[in-house]
């Protein structure tokens, strides 16, 4: 991969975080060596989604190489301590944003102080 980069950590959340993934498992499939790792923020995270989108996050789950749950059931902050998460232990942060604020902008504005190295693909 570029960059020499070959363990992606996911969020799991619903749009740019499940295409990534989707990329990833793809890339996979077709025989590049690579890890895909989600860091989700509560095991039922999906609860409130459509049964499509939970069909394709669940189906990305069995695809991966590791699930982390950082906590049994919603609770305020799961979001924003996944998303901690994923920056404190990332070497470069890839993400799609489309306006300056929100949860995606706040992490980006974290990666930017602990020094982590921003990908813009939206921008």
């Amino acid at each position: 991969m570029r960059h020499g980069v070959t363990r992606f950590l996911c969020g799991g959340a619903r749009g740019f975080d499940l295409i990534a993934a989707a990329l990833i498992v793809s890339k996979k499939e077709i025989g590049n060596d690579l890890r895909l790792d989600f860091i989700l923020p509560c095991k039922d995270q999906d609860a409130l989604w459509s049964e499509r989108e939970q069909k394709l996050y669940r189906g990305l789950l069995t695809e991966a190489d590791s699930v982390t749950c950082l906590s049994d059931t919603y609770r305020p902050g799961c979001m924003k301590r996944r998303n901690q998460y994923l920056v404190d232990h990332a070497n470069y942060c890839i993400y799609a944003l489309r306006h300056e604020r929100g949860g995606t902008w706040q992490t980006v504005q974290y990666a930017r102080r602990k020094g982590v190295r921003l990908i813009g693909v939206a921008e």
